[in-house]
């Protein structure tokens, strides 16, 4: 039995419970959830071992993981606070801010459309090595060179990859700071969270952030989301080396290493942030309420824009129906949230991090054990449930 250290507030007992189960019947190695309610933190838990690939070093309260996708939900928020703050149209074509995007056909990509999956760019027709990923170079000229795969605006496909070298050029041609700076400054620093896009060489040294490792998950039931039974068309996307699903995943290819130091210093934001559970949770707290004294980050209009869907059904690239708004993926039946209301983002393989305006909730969840999943790992759904419990009773 995981010793799981930590608290929880009266009434959220269901949650810690549900994170000892994940540790007793669901496969978890070390992870940490948290969660908080009109800007206080309600819970606050981890246990399990720092490393999922070996080590006896305990995963101890402010152990930060790389939390992959749900980095998203993280990036997302820069260009809305710019938009909020009259820095960028977000109906504008990209090509507005960066010159160079406007060819091969995507005069008429609009900002909004980098955001909700819908610029047709999933994949790269050359991918590229781990090197020139993270040289901040080498995956923004390519994109801006390509043809998209689809009439920009008419379709959405997940840009699993792309994401990092769309957004990230994006907002260093709006701002001139790359984007893993002004989270930095503006985000992380005034909000005290651990949170990094572009990890400092005083947090390597420091040896808080864990290893991560690919691990077989026990048998689960069907709540275990696209892992469970897959539709065959699931299936055969991601074992076509040629379908637009496989090669949205492997724009990087070979795969990177993503417990290297060099990955895990780029400024990736598709994939590569680095957080703690609190900050994550505090993080979308900051998004819907003021916390501890800062005020919230996005105004009424801008949460509306969060969470208003812009694209919805199937999907060019996940084969499964989804939802998003402007950079955050909505409550559904492929990524369940806590209710309709609720917006943030899964990562692959574990990580989960959302916000529920109507019930003032916010939730982080970070793992180092990556199963084999997409957008609904069992561990962060058996948290979920216990989390609407909780607030139900």
């Amino acid at each position: 039995m995981v010793d799981v250290q930590g608290t929880v507030a009266d009434g959220f007992e269901p949650v810690r419970d549900a994170f000892a189960e994940n540790f007793a019947r669901r496969g978890e190695r070390g992870a940490a959830v948290a969660v908080y309610r009109d800007g206080r933190k309600v819970v606050d838990l981890w246990g399990g071992a720092r490393d999922a690939d070996g080590g006896e070093e305990p995963w101890r309260r402010g152990t930060a993981q790389i939390v992959r996708s749900a980095t998203k939900g993280v990036a997302a928020a820069v260009l809305l606070l710019l938009h909020q703050r009259g820095q960028v149209d977000l109906d504008a074509p990209v090509g507005t801010y960066w010159p160079e995007f406007k060819a091969a056909g995507k005069e008429r990509v609009l900002v909004r459309h980098l955001l909700s999956h819908r610029a047709g760019l999933p994949a790269l027709d050359v991918p590229l090595t781990p090197a020139q990923a993270v040289d901040g170079v080498s995956g923004p000229a390519a994109l801006a060179a390509q043809a998209p795969a689809w009439e920009p605006g008419t379709e959405h496909g997940y840009h699993a990859q792309t994401y990092s070298w769309l957004l990230g050029e994006l907002v260093e041609r709006i701002t001139g700071r790359s984007i893993g700076r002004w989270i930095a400054q503006e985000v992380a620093g005034p909000l005290g969270l651990d949170l990094w896009l572009g990890l400092p060489e005083s947090e390597q040294r420091a040896g808080r952030v864990g290893r991560i490792a690919d691990i077989e998950a026990p048998a689960a039931p069907s709540s275990a989301g696209l892992r469970v039974r897959p539709k065959q068309s699931v299936t055969d996307a991601y074992r076509d080396p040629e379908s637009l699903t496989r090669r949205a995943f492997a724009a990087i290819s070979p795969a990177a290493d993503e417990n290297d130091p060099a990955y895990r210093a780029a400024e990736l934001p598709a994939s590569a942030g680095i957080a703690t559970a609190d900050a994550l949770a505090r993080f979308y707290a900051s998004l819907i309420g003021d916390v501890d004294g800062v005020r919230r980050l996005f105004a009424p209009a801008t949460l509306t824009l969060a969470r208003t869907e812009e694209s919805a059904g199937p999907d060019r690239v996940l084969v499964v129906n989804t939802r998003f708004g402007l950079g955050y993926m909505l409550h559904g039946p492929s990524s369940p949230l806590l209710a309709p209301g609720s917006f943030g983002h899964p990562g692959r393989g574990g990580s989960l991090a959302f916000a529920d305006p109507e019930s003032a909730v916010s939730f982080g969840y970070v793992t180092n054990g990556m199963q084999k999943n997409i957008t609904a790992d069992p561990r962060a759904q058996a948290l979920v449930r216990a989390l609407a419990k909780s607030l139900a009773s």
